[in-house]
């Protein structure tokens, strides 16, 4: 077992238990907590969330930047690249953030003894921790999960982001796209890794298939087939694409249902083409539901299908966690080929790969999965091996766990 205390900054972490914000920071910290280490977690605060509380076993400190607490609105619901974007105003607000964060780390790290400092994307975590880890003499670990990389790329931001790659004691990416964007940044980093984050791995429960059959059969409308998308509702992870192609298929297969799942800033614009199309019966949204959910709803279906685009921004999906989430329920799997996707999904061997803002390529994928059975077998048999394998919770924390006993030692 190891043994060591890690204090992780990052701007992402769920608000209370069972929250829409992405669990994939809280489940790492469970799991290097189930190797030996001690992890204390440091994040914004927002409104209705507790300041200080143990969080599914992990203890969590959540630091006010705005005053009142309606006014924290920079992170969280999709994230503050998707916040800044749709309201940029909100950067008014990011002095306060990135001070009251500086403040708060360097007072972590001048009261507390810790062995690792671990930030999760470039800005302003990556930047924040680089200029507080020396107090207390502690190394710097910090994460790039892509939208940090491929975003905000003004000549100053672009200058924050070499100041922590070419600085931090150990820098890890989450797929090789991200790893080929780091290295044209900054050529040679001290030291990289690539660490996908991990995805849940374990069998679904009685219950949870249970729940899956009940939703297969309010859902499916037989002969099928049933099609899930699981994403937050925004412009770039192509919902529309899909609904288009759905308009598509339906000639063939009028009994065809597409289930959306999730929610955000587009779900009213994308219902509004549901019914201009006249997919009503076709096209469902059942909104957000909890991780501990999404198993049974991903066992429930026949497809998914995630066409995921470039941002207007230049951000692309970095990896894509729901990609791994659909193999490992077994489902034959269509993406994308953008961004760090074909890491998961290798064409013909783990999935179908489709270009981005292509939605009659969508549908003929759909349609030749339907008429070779054997390949919708083979591509989902293999593609859950790929997952099971290569990006699991557990696979992910022993990486990290590794490199923080190395970073710890050359300390």
């Amino acid at each position: 077992m190891k043994t060591g205390r890690i204090l992780c900054v990052t701007s992402t972490f769920p608000r209370w238990s069972g929250d829409s914000t992405a669990p994939f920071v809280l489940h790492l910290a469970q799991d290097l907590q189930a190797l030996g280490w001690q992890v204390d977690v440091l994040a914004p605060h927002a409104p209705g969330a507790a300041t200080t509380e143990v969080l599914d076993g992990v203890s969590v400190e959540r630091f006010r930047y705005l005053w009142p607490a309606s006014q924290q609105t920079v992170c969280y619901q999709g994230g503050a690249l998707v916040n800044l974007r749709r309201r940029p105003s909100e950067g008014l607000k990011l002095p306060a953030l990135v001070a009251a964060e500086l403040l708060a780390l360097a007072r972590r790290l001048a009261t507390r003894r810790y062995d690792i400092l671990h930030s999760h994307w470039l800005l302003p975590q990556g930047v924040v921790g680089q200029l507080s880890h020396t107090i207390g003499r502690v190394p710097h670990v910090t994460t790039v999960h892509g939208g940090d990389l491929f975003g905000l790329n003004s000549p100053l931001m672009r200058a924050f982001k070499r100041f922590v790659l070419q600085r931090a004691d150990a820098v890890t990416v989450n797929s090789s796209f991200t790893e080929q964007g780091v290295r044209a940044l900054v050529p040679a980093p001290r030291q990289l890794r690539r660490i996908p984050m991990g995805v849940v791995t374990a069998a679904l429960s009685a219950g949870q298939r249970e729940q899956s059959a009940v939703l297969r059969a309010r859902y499916r409308r037989d002969p099928g087939p049933l099609l899930i998308f699981v994403a937050r509702l925004v412009e770039e992870k192509g919902a529309g694409d899909l609904i288009d192609a759905t308009a598509e298929l339906r000639a063939a297969y009028p009994a065809i249902t597409t289930v959306i799942l999730g929610d955000g800033p587009e779900r009213s614009a994308l219902e509004r083409r549901v019914k201009a199309l006249h997919l009503d019966n076709c096209v469902h949204f059942p909104g957000w539901v909890a991780p501990a959910d999404l198993g049974s709803w991903l066992a429930a279906a026949d497809i998914f299908v995630g066409p995921s685009r470039t941002a207007a921004n230049g951000q692309v999906e970095a990896q894509g966690l729901t990609f791994l989430e659909a193999q490992v329920a077994g489902l034959p799997v269509i993406g994308t080929r953008l961004g760090g996707i074909p890491d998961a999904v290798i064409h013909e061997q783990t999935g179908l790969l489709v270009d981005e803002r292509a939605p009659h390529q969508i549908a003929t994928a759909v349609r030749r999965l339907l008429k070779e059975p054997w390949l919708a077998q083979r591509l989902a048999e293999q593609g859950k091996a790929h997952a099971l394998m290569h990006f699991s919770r557990a696979a992910s924390a022993r990486a990290f766990s590794a490199l923080f006993d190395d970073v710890r030692s050359v300390r």
